[in-house]
């Protein structure tokens, strides 16, 4: 997943993506005890996305954030 895409997201669909990366994160890691790990790179793809969807909504917080002080 790209920055990009993830730009066009409303912020519901953003919390959505980061519950599901969450979730796909936490079922990655108890496959990989257990040695059901078929693709170690999955895990590290999913950590990938989830920074960038905390990212964008970092960014779009902090945006709205700033625009409306003063």
């Amino acid at each position: 997943m790209e920055s990009k895409d993830l730009i066009e997201l409303s912020p519901d669909e953003l919390r959505v993506k980061e519950r599901e990366l969450r979730e796909e994160i936490c079922r990655l890691r108890l496959r990989k005890g257990t040695g059901q790990s078929e693709n170690p790179m999955k895990a590290r793809h999913a950590r990938k996305d989830l920074a960038r969807v905390l990212t964008v909504l970092r960014a779009r917080h902090d945006r709205e954030k700033g625009a409306g002080g003063s």
